[in-house]
């Protein structure tokens, strides 16, 4: 009986790969690619994005690869093949690669403290600094919290914002959570360095990029040295608009590439396929399945808000991937996202099909919307329309923040003033770990500046509370508190939330 049981179940799983396969190939011949292609334009035309790029391989070729729209809203210079794009936080699967070629060399072990290579390595917790690995460096569990302030508010040098990362006190238990983390994975660029005798921007030039014959991809936006190179935007007011693009190079490896359409299909076909390549493989099949192995569980704070559509039953971090299962299969992806500018890399190695898109509008998730779609018609099945679906998704969390903030201005008490005179609350406010703002008034109205955010005006909210209305809008808004000492003069200003000590 239980043989029969076998049988049957054996019969019906072939029969349904059997339809499935035929189903694909009836899809085919009536033109996938037309379908993709409309969804696409459609999906571009709903998110206002100015500019996108994307391409689908699948079975080791590339089956649909497209431009829209223009590199700048001031120009409108259309998108081509070589137009650079921001891989941003999708670069950090090509530094954990760089890694695992090292580790194959037998250069450095994943299991390596950090200290070994890197002996001025501090964390504020002796014991964490002491026990770091070097495939910690990859997982965001090391209980540090995010520390992006550390290139967000300063102009500090690479060295100095490691330098900094020992006085950051730990937001949780080493290894028991998860924080998504840059910094480390600067780190691990400086382990690479101190390994190769390279630094991190050379090396995956060296040993990822030319043996793929990416020969339109940098490793830095400083050394970009053309002008085909899309712009950043930003949805401000409800209309978007071009930005002061940002920079990633002083922490090159956890986001700093740039690449084109036609490179990064490249990357897709390699990463797909174990690493291989035309000519040979940049890691051993060992060390491609150790840098998708699923490495520490994400918390659902931690994970996209997709999630809440596509449902996973896992939701977990490799190597430089997010991971969740979709339709039965473990996907493999990763956005990317620096101010104005987007990337996502999903991935099915199981089915040989992976997914690159580029765009240059700050957080327009038609990106998920479209690594999704692909997966459905391209490998798994299925017709949702999940840019419709993420549309009315974030357009609901922009809802629920729209109405926080309301909420928050209802409960301002009116017709209160400042405890002093304006002039009072002048000067320089400054945090060793976090950085500077410094006030003043000009024309009667009080100014902040910061070496990175800018300059903006205070409005009085009540009482010795401000907010910041920043110049540069695309930076929004920051609450700002005044605090008095026991003799009645203003030492303190919290900055949403950062302690700022009046230095002068």
């Amino acid at each position: 009986m239980k043989n029969l049981l076998q049988l049957s179940l054996i019969s019906f799983l072939l029969m349904s790969n059997s339809l499935f396969a035929q189903s694909t190939k009836q899809k085919n011949n009536l033109d996938i690619n037309a379908e993709f292609d409309s969804y696409a334009q459609k999906a571009v035309k709903d998110w206002n994005i100015p500019g996108l790029a994307i391409v689908v391989v699948k079975n080791n070729q590339v089956v649909f690869k497209k431009t829209y729209g223009v590199k700048s809203l001031q120009t409108n210079a259309p998108v081509n093949n070589d137009t650079y794009f921001a891989c941003a936080s999708t670069t950090k699967a090509m530094t954990a690669t760089a890694m695992g070629i090292l580790v194959d060399q037998g250069k450095v072990n994943w299991d390596d403290p950090v200290i070994k290579y890197l002996p001025g390595f501090r964390l504020y917790e002796p014991y964490v600094t002491t026990q770091m690995r070097v495939r910690d460096l990859f997982l965001h569990n090391s209980g540090v919290g995010n520390t992006d302030f550390l290139w967000g508010m300063n102009i500090l040098t690479g060295d100095e914002i490691i330098d900094k990362m020992q006085y950051v006190q730990p937001s949780y238990s080493f290894r028991s959570s998860f924080i998504y983390q840059n910094i480390f994975y600067h780190i691990a660029g400086k382990v690479i360095e101190k390994v190769s005798g390279e630094t991190w921007a050379d090396y995956v030039t060296a040993h990822i990029f030319k043996p793929l014959g990416m020969k339109r991809t940098v490793p830095l936006l400083s050394r970009i040295m053309d002008d085909n190179i899309s712009q950043a935007h930003y949805t401000i007011d409800g209309k978007v608009e071009r930005i002061v693009r940002d920079t990633a190079d002083r922490v090159g490896a956890a986001g700093s590439v740039y690449s084109t359409i036609d490179d990064i299909s490249l990357w897709v076909k390699c990463m797909i396929d174990s690493s291989k390549y035309e000519g040979g493989r940049l890691v051993s099949a060992e060390t491609w399945k150790t840098l998708l192995k699923p490495q520490t569980f994400v918390t659902e704070d931690g994970f996209y808000p997709t999630a809440q559509l596509t449902k996973p039953n896992f939701t977990t971090y490799a190597l430089g991937w997010f991971q969740q299962d979709y339709k039965g299969q473990k996907l493999n992806f990763h956005t990317g996202s620096l101010a104005g500018e987007i990337a996502i890399h999903g991935q099915i190695p199981a089915l040989k099909t992976g997914v690159y898109v580029f765009a240059n509008l700050d957080h327009a998730e038609a990106r998920h919307a479209l690594m999704f779609k692909a997966m459905d018609m391209y490998a798994v099945g299925g017709d949702t329309d999940w840019s419709t679906e993420f549309l009315k998704l974030y357009g609901g969390i922009q809802a629920k923040a729209k109405k926080a903030e309301q909420e928050q201005e209802a409960q301002r008490v009116l017709n209160t003033k400042p405890s002093l005179a304006l002039e009072a609350y002048t000067g320089i406010y400054n945090d060793p770990l976090y950085g500077t703002v410094t006030i003043t008034l000009n024309n009667g109205v009080l100014q902040a500046s910061n070496i990175k955010l800018g300059r903006g005006n205070l409005v009085h909210f009540n009482y010795d509370t401000f907010t910041i209305e920043w110049n540069q809008e695309w930076q929004g808004k920051t609450g700002a508190q005044f605090f008095m000492s026991p003799l009645g003069k203003i030492d303190k200003l919290d900055f949403d939330g950062i302690q700022l000590t009046k230095t002068k």
